[in-house]
């Protein structure tokens, strides 16, 4: 006779909130789109107040706030009321590092539709968004899905802006005269590093509608044009820039092909001794493994692409012929390759 395994108590409550996750990712999305970070000042609310300024129903959101105090957003305290936590004010419009777009754009309405179809792009290895909506991710965003696709603008432009500043303070530029940051959207990273550093002379390379709409800063009239160039062009086919130092960041997540024609082009366009920093978010060596690994599916769903391991970058960019040295942390979701174009 066998005895059947005990399970372990713990375990069993751990799994069972982790499958109702969807419910946790739901009330943040709620109180980002009521905006109840917004309507809660330093002091403690009571929720019939905060209802009242949010023009909600107090029992429900007693609900929803009492959910959110479980995960440490929102903290609730005697009298029926309800206190900001460091997680809640992230959600404020105004936080200077503020995620509300971020969760919103996480938990934008084609996500519900796309990750119920996981186990078929894990079958597959595919993308499974033109199944489900009839064509590629950023067609169906553009022209089926306008609010979502200015959520995702509004995301993006929050979230480049912070790594901008913290790869601007990572970055030793000595004996660095001109960057060119290839695939660099509005050019955030490229402004931050611009005003850290006056005599730099900048280019910012990406296709052309991405840089006709280059943050005003690089733009003519800008602050910072007269250091700036603005090339409109796409790296997987030529990248028409000699520079000291080259900036890829978070956009070697297509198909390794696509990565490997990127990346030869670098090599081919820069001189010997150039420098070449890929900056990336990292499935197996990051203090934010949940974000990065999270991200890395949804990739597989939305557009077929993958986040990379250490390992498959470093091998990605030997092969290209870099000379591959440090590869550093900076900030809990980005890791820098640093590298070299041999002579």
């Amino acid at each position: 006779m066998t005895t059947a395994p005990i399970t372990d108590p713990q375990a069993a409550m751990r799994l069972r909130e982790l499958v109702f996750g969807a419910a946790c990712a739901a009330a943040v999305r709620a109180a980002a789109r009521l905006g109840v970070a917004d309507a809660l000042g330093e002091e403690p609310a009571t929720v019939d107040d905060l209802a009242s300024a949010l023009d909600t129903e107090p029992k429900p959101l007693r609900r929803l706030l009492r959910a959110l105090s479980c995960y440490g957003i929102f903290a609730e305290t005697d009298g029926d009321r309800f206190t900001h936590t460091e997680m809640s004010r992230l959600l404020r419009e105004d936080a200077p590092n503020s995620l509300r777009y971020i969760s919103l754009w996480c938990t934008e309405p084609w996500t519900w539709e796309a990750w119920p179809r996981l186990d078929e792009a894990v079958r597959s290895g595919k993308n499974v968004f033109p199944d489900v909506f009839g064509k590629e991710f950023f067609d169906y965003l553009h022209s089926d899905a306008g609010d979502s696709a200015k959520v995702f603008d509004k995301a993006m432009t929050t979230s480049s802006r912070q790594s901008a500043a913290d790869l601007a303070e990572y970055l030793d530029l000595t004996g660095v005269s001109s960057v060119v940051d290839i695939g660099g959207g509005q050019g955030h990273v490229l402004a931050s590093l611009l005003e850290k550093h006056p005599d730099l002379h900048g280019t910012l390379l990406d296709l052309p509608k991405v840089v006709a709409g280059a943050d005003p800063r690089l733009r003519e009239g800008g602050a910072l044009a007269d250091r700036a160039r603005l090339v409109p062009g796409d790296c997987r086919n030529a990248i028409p820039v000699r520079a000291d130092l080259y900036i890829i960041k978070n956009i070697l997540e297509w198909d390794d092909d696509s990565t490997r024609r990127t990346l030869a082009n670098v090599v081919a366009a820069a001189a010997p001794g150039a420098r070449v920093v890929v900056v990336e978010n990292l499935v197996d060596d990051s203090p934010s493994m949940r974000f990065t690994t999270a991200m890395d599916l949804l990739l597989l769903l939305n557009v077929g692409g993958a986040k990379h391991s250490k390992t498959s970058m470093l091998s990605l960019m030997s092969a290209a012929g870099l000379k591959v040295g440090e590869v550093r942390p900076v900030n809990p979701y980005l890791h820098a390759f640093e590298s070299t174009v041999p002579a």
